[in-house]
């Protein structure tokens, strides 16, 4: 029996195949399950209400960073003492919440980040890999820290690291703006390796260049401006 209440953040859209697995494996690891379903179009809100979630719906869809914005704000209303980001397309392992959490119950990071890169067993396609490398690497630069995934979506946060790192991006550069809102606020930020599975799924090179922007703004704004 768990002492300590662990929360899994979902943001989703148009996850009607894969949502209810992910839920389903989800719940053997946390004691509550919030999605929120960024304006999807099939059945994502049924499937993730059929599995029991609670679910905040959007009535169109506003973003990633939307997503974990009101993820977040309902988070900050609960008296849990872990949340944990996962994304609702399956690339991650739910088994590995424990890994992630252990720091946060132990009081020895207030942020801890999965990352692809750091098991040995890197399958990430090239093309999303440089990408990610230099998302990391520029974000590196400007915060001082040395990271290795900044786009992982499975993360750990503590009460206090949600109440901090709320993101106002509404987009992907959400998940970079976390990390530098963490680091402004000298939270101690963690990662710890976590396998990923690709399922095929390509974003559509319009759609990737505009993400691509939205997250390198994401980085340079706060120094910038």
């Amino acid at each position: 029996m768990r002492t300590r209440m662990i929360v899994a953040l979902l943001p989703a859209f148009n996850e009607e195949k894969r949502i209810a697995a992910v839920i389903d494996k989800t719940q053997k690891f946390v004691d509550k399950v919030i999605v929120c379903d960024d304006g999807s179009t099939d059945a994502t809100y049924e499937k993730a209400a059929d599995c029991g979630a609670e679910i905040i719906r959007h009535k169109r869809n506003c973003g990633y960073g939307a997503a974990l914005r009101s993820l977040f704000a309902r988070a900050m209303t609960l008296p849990a003492q872990a949340f944990v980001t996962i994304d609702s397309d399956g690339q991650h392992d739910s088994s590995y919440i424990p890994k992630l959490t252990v720091p946060i119950l132990g009081e020895e990071a207030d942020v801890v980040i999965g990352s692809r890169f750091l098991l040995g067993k890197d399958s990430t396609p090239a093309h999303r890999r440089i990408v990610i490398k230099l998302i990391t690497g520029l974000c590196d630069v400007v915060t001082g820290n040395e990271f290795t995934d900044l786009q992982s979506g499975f993360r750990a946060y503590s009460a206090r690291a949600i109440a901090l790192t709320c993101p106002t991006r509404p987009g992907m550069g959400a998940s970079t703006e976390i990390i530098i809102k963490a680091t402004k606020s000298r939270l101690r930020v963690r990662e710890i390796g976590v396998p990923i599975y690709y399922n095929g799924d390509r974003t559509p090179p319009v759609e990737s260049a505009r993400q691509f922007i939205d997250v390198i703004n994401s980085i340079l704004f706060p120094f910038l401006s």
